[in-house]
């Protein structure tokens, strides 16, 4: 038996030792510090800068006590390995990944989904006429069917004589209708005055809208081409439009307001569910009003793969992130990272490609940059100093064959924003 146990000791640690090789059916156990897959971003996360800081190709990883390691990772006693993070594409920011959702489209058969505090009265002002549409029809149409037979010529029966006067008959149809009518007027008008009288404490935020896209400034400064609002907080939009007319409508909400030239008009909203809805131009706005405020166009095919949405975030505070976060994020990128940003969400994918097709205007990928370039009544040097002036007097040196119909962006950027789009756009030369 002495001679036995040993042996039976020695077959059991080579079995194990056998299964936990790499050639066994157990993986070898993971040090303490190895690198850990990085989470996805959340909004509870911070910025994408912060969050920038972990994305893959950075060179760290985070591991099991969330702290920084880096890209090598050290085995016990084996000594250190380096190990490259493989290069992906930079983390979107949170309020981004929001936008980038799919719109929510539930609702009813009539409607849409209702996300605002005051959509419950026009709602049922809707659905009460359209059920008093409905019941007269139905009323009306069961009566003439049954009048029309009931009274119909038939061989030997003689004609009924005409009524001429019935105060009953008259009265009822006099005074129903009466009561129909007033009753709808009050419900209306009691809505209107509320829609159109927002309360006294607001989050009020400034609407430009030009061909095609739309700009909402925030407080702080934030400018953006998705409406970002949050729920449970009333807001107001002062709105105008540096050419021609257009229409703010988003369809969760009931609301609507044409947005008009050199004049303010107004609206506001109650947004009572957090999520992501459809943002709409309601008015026809010249040729490319289909691509209004379009922010992912695809370069081959030029179809609008999103459109410029309204996110509701869940409250006040989320809200306020977002404003802190997105100011911070656009001061810490760089140039040309800046105007590719500033390139889908200030709408000039709209006009503009970036693959050396044209469109509404000339590609910004151009094979003249640093050469003289044809313009309207004589020729201009393509460089940094024509693309800033273009941006922001764009009819003072205009393209021969293009539209003159790009709005100026004069007091709209600022000057870190016109350095990344000159950036972006001398990236692409060919």
């Amino acid at each position: 038996m002495k001679r036995v146990l040993p042996v039976l000791i020695a077959l059991f640690v080579a079995s194990t030792a056998s299964a936990q090789a790499p050639g066994g059916s157990a993986a070898a156990p993971t040090p303490t510090n190895a690198p850990m897959a990085v989470p996805a971003a959340d909004p509870g996360a911070g910025s994408a800068a912060q969050a920038g800081s972990a994305a893959p190709g950075s060179g760290s990883a985070t591991n099991g006590n969330n702290q920084a390691t880096s890209g090598s990772a050290a085995g016990s006693g084996a000594g250190s390995a380096s190990a490259a993070a493989p290069k992906g594409p930079a983390l979107k920011a949170w309020y981004d990944v929001q936008a980038d959702k799919t719109v929510e489209e539930d609702g009813t058969f009539w409607m849409p989904k209702s996300v605002n505090l005051a959509a419950d009265d026009s709602d049922m002002m809707f659905y009460a006429v359209l059920a008093l549409s409905a019941f007269f029809f139905i009323a009306i149409a069961i009566a003439v069917v049954y009048l029309t037979v009931k009274y119909r010529h038939r061989p030997g029966h003689t004609a009924e004589p005409s009524a001429a006067h019935n105060d009953v008959l008259e009265i009822t149809w006099t005074v129903i209708p009466t009561i129909i009518c007033v009753f709808l007027f009050w419900y209306g008008w009691h809505s209107y005055i509320k829609v159109v009288t927002p309360p006294q404490k607001a989050v009020e935020i400034d609407v430009l809208a030009w061909r095609w896209n739309w700009q909402f400034t925030h407080e702080n400064g934030v400018t953006d081409s998705d409406l970002h609002v949050p729920a449970g907080v009333p807001v107001r939009l002062v709105m105008t439009s540096k050419d021609v007319l257009h229409s703010f409508y988003v369809p969760a909400f009931r609301v609507k307001q044409d947005v008009v030239p050199r004049r303010y008009t107004y609206i506001w909203f109650d947004a009572t569910k957090p999520g992501t809805y459809r943002l709409t131009c309601a008015e026809y706005c010249g040729t490319s009003h289909a691509q209004m405020a379009c922010l992912d166009t695809d370069p081959v095919s030029g179809h609008c793969n999103r459109r410029a949405v309204v996110v509701v975030h869940k409250d006040l505070e989320e809200y306020q992130r977002y404003l802190n976060d997105k100011i911070q994020d656009q001061l810490n990128m760089a140039p040309e990272d800046l105007g590719k940003m500033l390139y889908d969400k200030k709408g000039c994918s709209s006009c503009h490609t970036i693959d050396g097709s044209t469109r509404v205007g000339p590609s910004w990928k151009s094979p003249d940059w640093g050469k003289d370039i044809a313009i309207v009544g004589g020729t201009v040097k393509m460089d940094e100093n024509y693309v800033r002036e273009s941006i922001l007097y764009p009819a003072k040196k205009a393209r021969p064959g293009y539209p003159n119909s790009m709005p100026s962006f004069e007091g709209q950027l600022k000057d870190k924003e016109l350095t990344g789009l000159i950036a972006y756009i001398k990236s692409l030369k060919q």
